[in-house]
């Protein structure tokens, strides 16, 4: 079966992004390539050659997260229809993961127990990305 990976796309930010996720993650970020750094480095319009061609994030339990710059044209308009889900084996690491994600950006539903998870919330972090965290899952 192939492993499912999200890659998130950013206006411009998926450096600073990136790095964010990567503290407030505790994971590695193990590249971080724009384009002027690319083998494509001579087709790319000299305004866009700092934007990310690819970024990934290797998350502490073998998972990874893809990034990168949407091109400029047509015009971003920000993630829509998903949510990035971090499932975690403790309510306290889903706790931290949470209240790191959540800084700068907006909480739409706190952390609380669901029928689901002991421990369960969702955000908007700064970038735009919304995340749905999940702490010590229940049997259905």
């Amino acid at each position: 079966m192939p492993q499912v990976i999200a890659y998130l796309a950013f206006d411009g930010t998926c450096a600073d992004a990136m790095r964010f996720y990567e503290q407030a993650l505790d994971g590695r970020l193990e590249v971080l390539l724009s384009g002027a750094d690319s083998p494509m480095a001579d087709h790319i319009p000299r305004e866009s050659a700092h934007r990310i061609m690819h970024a990934r994030l290797a998350l502490p339990d073998g998972g990874m997260l893809y990034a990168g710059d949407a091109p400029q044209q047509p015009p971003y308009e920000g993630i829509k229809g998903v949510a990035i889900t971090l499932n975690y084996g403790g309510a306290a690491q889903a706790e931290a993961a949470f209240a790191a994600l959540a800084e700068g950006g907006r909480v739409t539903m706190p952390m609380q127990e669901a029928f689901w998870a002991r421990r369960w919330g969702m955000l908007v972090d700064r970038f735009g990305t919304p995340w749905i965290v999940n702490g010590e899952l229940l049997p259905l």
